[in-house]
């Protein structure tokens, strides 16, 4: 048996092209096909991009209200870490826990292209798991209880 990695024996160039083709009939692909926006596999429109007149249209960027909740959602959460840092741990956790439903509702209500950054997966999937995440930590923060000397 030999040895994948050494050169082949009967005099063949080392390559990893099939054998009955050379170098001259691999297929380029054509430079004039356009690609497809994950945008628009999201929403599940995909090919054309032309509008009824046959324009093509500007390429749209996610929406400022979706960008606008995932900050809301991120500054909540940086102000409950500081919280958490400088005055009580459990107000702090409660405070992320409650940007976490927050982006849940948000996430539920927004359509994908509405979304922003907060769309990752399936819509209930998104929500299933902010919401989730956020009650926990309220609910850990609710029933963990007092440490004595702290």
């Amino acid at each position: 048996m030999t040895d994948p990695l050494d050169p082949p024996l009967d005099g063949r160039p080392h390559d990893d092209r099939p054998h009955d083709q050379d170098a001259t009939t691999w297929i380029a692909p054509p430079e004039d096909v356009p690609p497809i926006s994950a945008e628009d596999l999201v929403d599940g429109q995909h090919g054309d991009e032309s509008g009824a007149d046959g324009v093509l249209e500007e390429r749209r960027y996610p929406s400022t209200i979706g960008g606008a909740f995932y900050l809301a959602v991120l500054a909540t959460t940086i102000a409950g870490l500081a919280v958490v840092a400088f005055v009580d741990w459990r107000i702090g956790i409660r405070v992320m826990g409650g940007a976490l439903i927050l982006g849940a509702v948000v996430r539920l209500v927004l359509q994908p292209r509405d979304a922003g950054m907060l769309a990752v997966r399936a819509k209930t999937l998104d929500a299933t798991l902010l919401a989730g995440l956020g009650a926990a930590l309220i609910f850990l923060a609710t029933s963990i209880p007092d440490q004595p000397g702290f």
